[in-house]
């Protein structure tokens, strides 16, 4: 690179192009910005030092690591060492089955809940729903047969919902009441309802079909006569015995 000059008065002095000397370099004239290159100097000396400095903090926090020759297997090493009980010194071998064991317990723990709740669930279903069928005022009133076998009957259609009782018909759809329109049917409305669709109500309602003669006949009835079976005979049947007369459209009437 050679530097451009002009002579004046006989004196040589380099040529000056936006306030910097001006150099010829393979037939080109450049202008030399002398301070831009000290600054990009100065900064790349600055970067160079930042990097040799990172250079050593890197070779010194690296002594610390001398001897290790798996870096992998020292990991693994640090995660069993944070697995360790300070107090009890467990093997770290055995942290899993610990845990394991824990929450063996706690799930036994919850099963075990589940499963009282599951029973007072039982129970209150039992409770609300037996009770109310053994407290009918309609099966008293109007039902010639006991309260279990119609609750054997035709329980499964009354559920809980909140604590409340709703039944539901044949079709699975909730039966609601005709007294209040827009209302659930209460637990007699509702069995009232049930019964009257069953294909067989005249064989468990009080006074419906005709008298009986207070006898079985051996042929369930005479040739015209209805099915009969008298309360005596009935209450001394077992109760797949009872639901199978009932069934079968046999009335219980008492004995003469």
């Amino acid at each position: 690179m050679e530097l451009k000059t002009v002579e004046i008065e006989g004196k040589t002095f380099a040529e000056i192009k936006d306030g910097m000397p001006v150099y010829i370099k393979d037939g080109k004239e450049t202008a030399f910005d002398a301070p831009g290159t000290i600054s990009t100097i100065s900064r790349l000396n600055g970067e160079a030092k930042g990097h040799r400095e990172a250079k050593e903090a890197a070779e010194q926090a690296l002594k610390g690591f001398e001897g290790i020759e798996d870096p992998k297997a020292a990991i693994e090493a640090m995660k069993t060492i944070a697995n360790l009980d300070a107090k009890t010194l467990i093997d770290a071998g055995e942290v899993e089955k610990v845990k394991s064991e824990i929450t063996k317990v706690f799930e036994q723990q919850i099963a075990a809940k589940d499963q009282e709740i599951g029973d007072l669930n039982s129970t209150l279903h039992g409770e609300k729903i037996g009770g109310s069928f053994a407290r009918s005022k309609f099966i008293a009133d109007k039902v010639s047969i006991p309260a279990d076998l119609i609750q054997a009957q035709f329980g499964k259609q009354f559920s809980l919902d909140g604590g409340k009782i709703v039944a539901k018909d044949a079709a699975g759809n909730q039966i609601y009441s005709r007294a209040n329109p827009g209302e659930l049917a209460n637990f007699d409305e509702a069995l009232e309802t049930i019964i009257n669709g069953y294909a067989y109500k005249d064989s468990i309602l009080k006074g419906s079909g005709g008298s009986g003669t207070g006898k079985e006949h051996g042929n369930g009835g005479g040739a015209n006569g209805p099915k009969t079976v008298t309360r005596e005979q009935f209450d001394g049947l077992g109760q797949s015995e009872r639901a199978a007369k009932i069934k079968d459209g046999f009335k219980v009437v008492d004995a003469a």
